[in-house]
């Protein structure tokens, strides 16, 4: 494979207990041969169905890195351009980086359409899970089935 021709791979999958970059997934992805790199940004907001949230809690399964990287490779294959994502996982404030992926392509329309596919599939085959925390001093595990 030339520098130029990089084809579809898995720049970045990683799972951190640590505040994302979204430069890092950026430059993961970029090329000369793209034109477009769409960069998606998951945080934490402050409300959920009605309620006020005051944190989050990731946890994931000891084996989801694995699982993300399936993931990655499943889309990047797929859709023959490169992708990049990371995870956050432990506790997080309102504001904070919860997900980040990137995907390059020579044209948006693929771009956007394919980050929006991986970013789907993280959420239903990757086994994290998301304990919301109320400003009443309630919990609730969201998607804690997979």
């Amino acid at each position: 494979m030339t520098e130029l021709d990089t084809g579809p791979t898995v720049r970045l999958a990683s799972i951190r207990d640590r505040a994302l970059v979204p430069e890092e997934a950026e430059r993961a992805v970029t090329g000369p041969e793209h034109g477009a790199v769409v960069v998606f940004t998951g945080k934490v907001r402050n409300h959920d169905g009605g309620q006020q949230v005051s944190t989050l809690e990731y946890s994931a399964h000891p084996q989801a890195e694995m699982f993300l990287r399936q993931v990655c490779e499943q889309v990047a294959a797929s859709s023959g351009l490169p992708v990049a994502a990371v995870h956050r996982v432990g506790a997080l404030d309102i504001g904070d980086l919860a997900i980040v992926v990137a995907v390059a392509a020579p044209h948006r329309a693929e771009a956007f359409t394919t980050c929006a596919d991986l970013v789907d599939r993280i959420k239903h085959d990757v086994p994290i899970w998301k304990r919301q925390l109320f400003a009443d001093g309630l919990s609730e595990w969201v998607n804690a089935c997979g």
